[in-house]
């Protein structure tokens, strides 16, 4: 009996496939049913080659043999996961497989990863499409039930390979080019540098901001507020004090002539479905996380618990054909806290707004919403219940009445001059009452104070005082607003956006103050180092519009490629003729124990290192590392300091502590706390402990015992 082959992004996907296709008999890297054999990727198995293997030429980092241009271009099996790329190109050849189903995400990455296990392993075989925006069993189910011919998602392939192959010889030429001409470690990309340049662009206005003083007036009359208007602009701020003043004396002790009374109904409804960008900004705003930190937690949201929707959409509509599964949808999230809300919900009939349905405005994905899952709050992190919280609020938000509200003013003139106090009288909350605890603002006037005030009459001024201020500076990117504007200037995708700004950091071209990022002096001197045109927003989000053309069959990916080859030899001829200087500004006295040469120190992401100045040696050591220990005086996460039984706990707020009694405080701690709790923390901290940088920082936790 034929059979279909199944292709998976990640085992645990895979996995629910695999269940709900009665795929029961287990191989190691496969499940096997009747009809079905489901396999994965585990990510990228396949990648483009590097420059090494187009010849042996490009071994030794030399600016004589720039820039490379493959002419036939090289897929290699990623070495560290080639078992599995051998084990899913024998499923391919198997006898009974009769054609190929890709069920890796629905997305441009995603069909790469797909395509190019299939391009290298050499398959002849038929190819379908799984498209779904959730991995509960009901969307899978529905998914195979239309399943698409892979033709349909051919153009799709191409312009994921475009973009491939554009980073590689864009990035790959320059980052060898300015590494040869300045002898340092320099990297640039077609995404990353523009990004980088962004941020140094809003160091520099800060840099050169110069604050200026302002001025205003405030009258107060039976208790209200009255703020003084500039009688054209309606600006109640004027550079100008000897006119505030002017003012001032000419209105001290006359009365306020009421002119206008009014009351205005208004509306205002909920701010539209989140999309990833929007829910990154969201959560770094409200929570501190990084953009990859909520990515993560969405994944995990979708994949592990599949109570949230595909995470990676620019989209923030849901289409026609989802309003039938609304109620459904709310019925899964009618748990804790959101019950008295959507049992209100439930009882009425869903209205198919235009507000959040339209067909027109979702490409590949619909907005982040709940799915029609049984939700189990006990079982998500801490973290995780931050995130589906948002999403929940927001899609609840979307379905209830608008906020009415009474907007009431009272202006009037003192000495010819406007003075207004406005403000706002709640009528009913709608869909503000969702939020009516993070919402404790209260710009509404008195109503019995509103009483004593009749147009045509004359009130006494009780006081009138001069306010004053200062311009302020644009603020410094976070990592959620520095998201929102990539979005903006069309740099990168949804799904690549968190890992641009990841790679920034780990190349220490960007370093965090608090929740600012801002840009290092290597990253400046780079800047003035990149050909100009690499430096523009505007390139690069030309490229992304004719990507997304590309999947679209609007445009040849030969011909966009040829202009990338055309502007990388441009590129790279700038370099090798341009006169700049790099310096070290981090250089230390202490000497590499590996080559001998002095280091950088440098500070990442998540603590302090040193680094081998030599490329080719690679060397780094850890000095500090950002922990996910709180302090016990202040609460703020702890650094950890020192090499062995050195190793202490460091705080800003001045408190330290030694490895050794922060373990016997945990131990005490540990008492009152559950054994999930317990479990949950240790694979945090495991977690971060096996990134590569930080080796020392990972044995000490994994002695550590609670």
């Amino acid at each position: 009996m034929k059979k279909q082959l199944v292709i998976a992004e990640k085992p645990s996907v895979a996995r629910d496939i695999a269940r709900v296709l009665g795929c029961r008999q287990k191989g190691s890297s496969f499940m096997e049913g009747d009809q079905y054999i489901v396999t994965w990727a585990l990510g990228h198995l396949v990648t483009l080659a590097d420059p090494e293997q187009y010849g042996n030429q490009y071994k030794q980092w030399s600016m004589d043999t720039l820039p490379m241009m493959p002419k036939q271009w090289k897929l290699v099996v990623i070495g560290k996961t080639s078992r599995q790329f051998q084990s899913v190109k024998k499923l391919i050849f198997r006898e009974d497989v009769s054609d190929i189903i890709i069920a890796t995400d629905a997305g441009r990455e995603g069909e790469l990863v797909a395509r190019w296990i299939l391009l290298k392993a050499g398959n002849k075989k038929p190819v379908k499409r799984l498209w779904i925006s959730s991995v509960t069993d009901k969307a899978i189910r529905e998914g195979f039930s239309r399943l698409k011919p892979g033709k349909e998602y051919e153009n799709l392939y191409h312009a994921a390979v475009a973009r491939a192959e554009a980073d590689w010889m864009v990035g790959i030429n320059a980052t060898r080019a300015l590494t040869c001409k300045y002898n340092a470690q320099l990297s640039c990309g077609r995404v990353q540098t523009p990004t980088l340049a962004m941020i140094a662009e809003r160091e520099e206005e800060i840099r050169s901001f110069r604050p200026k003083n302002f001025y205003g007036l405030k009258a107060v009359s039976h208790g209200l507020t009255f703020t003084w208007k500039e009688h054209k602009s309606g600006s109640s701020q004027s550079f100008d004090r000897e006119r505030i003043e002017k003012i001032r004396k000419a209105a001290d002790g006359a009365p306020l002539l009421v002119q206008r009374v009014s009351k205005k109904p208004k509306k205002t409804y909920a701010p539209a479905l989140y999309n990833l960008t929007d829910l990154q900004t969201d959560a770094n705003k409200r929570f501190g996380f990084s953009a990859k930190q909520t990515l993560n937690l969405m994944q995990s949201l979708y994949e592990h618990h599949k109570v949230l929707t595909y995470p990676r959409t620019d989209s923030r509509y849901l289409t026609a054909d989802m309003a039938d599964t609304i109620k459904e949808r709310l019925k899964a999230v009618s748990v804790g806290p959101y019950k008295q809300w959507t049992a209100k919900l439930m009882t009425k009939p869903v209205k198919a707004s235009a507000s959040f349905i339209d067909d027109g405005r979702v490409s590949d994905h619909h907005a982040i919403i709940p799915t029609e899952q049984p939700v189990f709050l006990s079982d998500m992190s801490f973290e995780e219940r931050k995130i589906f919280d948002l999403v929940v609020k927001r899609f609840l938000a979307v379905l209830s009445p608008a906020c009415e509200y009474e907007q009431t003013s009272v202006s009037g003139k003192i000495q010819g001059e406007t003075f207004e106090a406005r403000g706002t009288v709640m009528v009913k909350a709608g869909w503000k009452d969702l939020y009516r605890e993070e919402d404790d603002k209260d710009d509404s006037l008195p109503q019995e104070k509103l009483k004593i005030f009749k147009e045509g009459m004359n009130v006494k001024v009780n006081s009138l005082k001069i306010t004053e201020g200062k311009t302020s500076p644009p603020a410094r990117y976070t990592e959620g607003t520095l998201i929102s504007k990539m979005e903006r200037q069309g740099l990168g995708t949804v799904a690549t956006r968190a890992d641009i700004i990841e790679k920034l950091f780990s190349s220490f071209l960007l370093e965090k103050n608090g929740n600012e990022v801002t840009v290092t002096a290597k990253a400046k001197q780079l800047l003035k180092l990149v050909p100009e045109d690499l430096r523009k927003a505007e390139l690069t989000a030309q490229w992304e519009r004719r990507l997304t053309a590309i999947a679209e069959g609007r445009e040849d990916d030969r011909k966009f490629m040829g202009e990338i080859s055309g502007y990388t030899r441009q590129i790279i001829d700038e370099i090798k003729h341009a006169d700049g200087t790099f310096r070290h500004e981090n250089l230390t006295r202490q000497k590499c124990p590996e080559c001998g040469k002095f280091m950088l120190k440098v500070k990442g992401k998540h603590g302090t290192f040193l680094v081998c100045q030599d490329r080719e040696c690679g060397y780094r050591k850890t000095l500090s590392r950002t922990t996910n220990a709180r302090c016990p005086v202040c609460h703020k996460k702890m650094e950890m300091v020192g090499d062995g039984d050195a190793q202490k706990f460091v705080c800003v707020c001045g408190h330290k502590e030694k490895l050794s009694a922060f373990k016997e405080r945990k131990k005490k701690e540990g008492a009152g706390v559950s054994k999930k709790e317990v479990n949950r923390y240790l694979k945090k901290q495991q977690k971060e402990a096996q990134e590569p940088i930080n080796n020392a920082f990972a044995d000490a936790l994994a002695k550590l015992k609670l």
